[in-house]
């Protein structure tokens, strides 16, 4: 066989590559898993009574913003890490910048509060099921996350699992806010992130496991 024709019969096998396979899965998977989450929370949890009062204050909007700026940032990370040899981005300053923002905006409420509230403002009523609420919501993404990444070829395994599972737990904060009744900063800044903290850990602890390749 001549060289030239072995080189056509090489190059005719060659099939294009889909330039936004990437971002086509990660929309699918942060899309089935706010719609899951979102309607675990419709039918179990159930929306909060006064949302349409409470979702035209300000207050709220920043409730939002804290798991909607950590699930953007975790999703950039995640999508360049699934990718070998491809740092984490700037998508890990907007992680920092969202915990850094609610912990400052925490403190500056708690020592403008009295002393005596301001255990309250941090337990509001509902710390006792707030995480644990957030983990269970957490899971259907966790594993959608998951099953994204372990199709891609991942190489920065315990970060890259860590992101996943904080994607999960901040679309489940996400959908969470529909039905949680706290308003105060400190709250948000104690129980969303530890209801966060935990898929975070786990998918640090199983990504050396389920996403090598």
């Amino acid at each position: 066989m001549k060289t030239d024709d072995f080189i056509s019969m090489l190059a005719s096998g060659v099939t294009q590559i889909d330039r936004h396979a990437l971002a086509k899965r990660f929309g699918v998977v942060v899309l089935v898993g706010l719609l899951t989450a979102t309607l675990l929370v419709m039918t179990i949890l159930g929306v909060r009574p006064d949302l349409a009062q409470v979702a035209v204050t300000p207050i709220f909007w920043a409730k939002i913003a804290l798991p909607l700026s950590l699930m953007i940032g975790a999703l950039s990370v995640v999508m360049r890490l699934a990718r070998p040899g491809i740092t984490p981005g700037s998508g890990k300053l907007l992680i920092v910048a969202a915990v850094a923002a609610v912990w400052a905006g925490a403190f500056y409420v708690l020592m403008a509060a009295a002393p005596d509230v301001r255990l309250a403002m941090i337990l509001g009523k509902t710390w006792q099921v707030c995480a644990l609420n957030i983990i269970l919501l957490s899971i259907p993404g966790f594993i959608g996350v998951f099953w994204a990444l372990s199709g891609l070829a991942p190489t920065r395994l315990r970060l890259a699992g860590a992101c996943g599972g904080l994607l999960a737990g901040a679309m489940a904060t996400l959908a969470y806010c529909l039905h949680c009744p706290e308003m105060e900063v400190p709250f948000w800044g104690t129980w969303y992130l530890l209801g966060m903290l935990v898929p975070t850990l786990m998918g640090a602890l199983l990504g050396p496991r389920w996403l090598r390749w």
